[in-house]
């Protein structure tokens, strides 16, 4: 089974080529999904939660995802020892997603599959990116909120140059060029061979 690993900074439409991944019949994990559900049902990693930020980081059995916000916004070190938390259930989740799955290829979609360490579990990485400009206009479209905060969620992500020197193939939407061509074009390629 060939594991490969989508990523792509915010705005570059990773979601929608893993949609297309999917309607083509291949299955996506969604780790961003994931560690939401696992956030709020592992036992393991509410206790470790609990440990670090007292009781309040739950509420009605769900993580109280505002306040951890603002934890890791105050403070750097929190956001490490979250991730160090959750990544690591959500890294074994997907080890067992792959156990059930039947085909020759699967995909993970990650937002930070590279800063997190997820990506050492790929066989193969795809990038999807997009111009500057266009990734700015989907988000400001998207999450109604000003060309400036766009800009600023951009540049707290590794960059698109960073990402390139990371992965082994990239799918550009640019809004221009087809992306079901380019992914058809890359399973075709380079998955079905290997």
């Amino acid at each position: 089974m060939i594991k490969v690993g989508i990523t792509g900074g915010i705005g570059s439409g990773k979601s929608v080529v893993a949609d297309v991944i999917r309607l083509l019949g291949y299955p996506v994990y969604d780790s961003d999904k994931r560690a939401k559900e696992l956030s709020d049902s592992n036992s393991d990693i509410r206790q470790l939660l609990v440990a670090l930020f007292g009781e309040l980081i739950y509420t009605d059995n769900r993580l109280n995802r505002p306040l951890l916000a603002s934890y890791l916004f105050q403070n750097s070190s929190h956001r490490e020892a979250v991730n160090a938390i959750i990544h690591p259930v959500v890294f074994a989740d997907f080890r067992l997603w792959c156990e059930t799955q039947q085909t020759a290829v699967v995909f993970a979609e990650s937002a930070i599959l590279v800063e997190s360490g997820f990506s050492r579990f790929m066989d193969k990485i795809l990038l999807v990116d997009a111009p500057q400009e266009v990734r700015i206009q989907r988000i400001v479209e998207r999450d109604k909120i000003t060309k400036e905060q766009a800009q600023q969620r951009i540049a707290a992500q590794m960059s698109s140059e960073e990402l390139r020197e990371c992965v082994d193939y990239v799918i550009v939407n640019d809004n221009e060029q087809l992306v079901i061509i380019q992914i058809v074009d890359l399973i075709n390629k380079y998955l079905l061979n290997v």
